[in-house]
């Protein structure tokens, strides 16, 4: 589900369903260790243009991707040996131009993004477009077998992804709310 993650060295599938969501799907071909993520930036709290990683939306795509990076390798996965395959972000409902409508675009800048900036290597990628995803990855050969589904199951896959990032930026305010200042 969005917000999830899941980490594990015995043989094993991880699956889900990704609409404007994205997963990364990381390895240690060494230590034998997979796990994937399902996460939703949120917000158009970026200048267009601007590195994602370094905004206040990108925060969560950062948590999202810290928690699975650190519980891999509390399970014993090198950071140096992480490969990763990614997958989502999918553009479920018509594009309007302005930013906080393009979750799946942004989701998708993001993860690239902060791969790059960490020197995890992607080893395959299935991004954007218009189509959701049913992502199963597997921990023998570290492959991802990834079904589209139909466009007419879209606008059930919008109103969930819809929530999930109206009440990631209901925490974010909250949070704001909350900050007490004292000298």
């Amino acid at each position: 589900m969005p917000g999830e993650f899941y980490v594990s060295s015995k043989p094993i599938v991880i699956s889900t369903l990704l609409g404007s969501c994205v997963s990364a799907c990381l390895y240690d071909k060494k230590k034998k260790i997979i796990g994937m993520n399902h996460f939703l930036i949120s917000g158009d709290t970026f200048p267009s243009g601007t590195d994602l990683c370094l905004s206040e939306a990108g925060r969560y795509g950062i948590h999202a991707m810290e928690l699975l990076i650190n519980e891999m390798m509390k399970q014993g996965a090198r950071r140096d040996n992480l490969r990763t395959k990614v997958f989502g972000g999918s553009s479920l409902t018509r594009l309007r131009s302005d930013s906080v409508y393009r979750v799946g675009e942004n989701n998708c800048r993001f993860v690239v993004e902060f791969l790059n900036l960490e020197k995890i290597p992607i080893a395959a990628r299935d991004l954007g477009g218009t189509r959701a995803r049913v992502v199963h990855f597997c921990h023998g050969d570290y492959s991802v077998y990834v079904r589209r589904i139909r466009s007419d199951h879209n606008a059930n896959l919008a109103k969930r992804d819809r929530q999930c990032w109206t009440d990631a930026l209901k925490r974010q305010e909250s949070a704001q709310a909350t900050v007490d200042l004292w000298d």
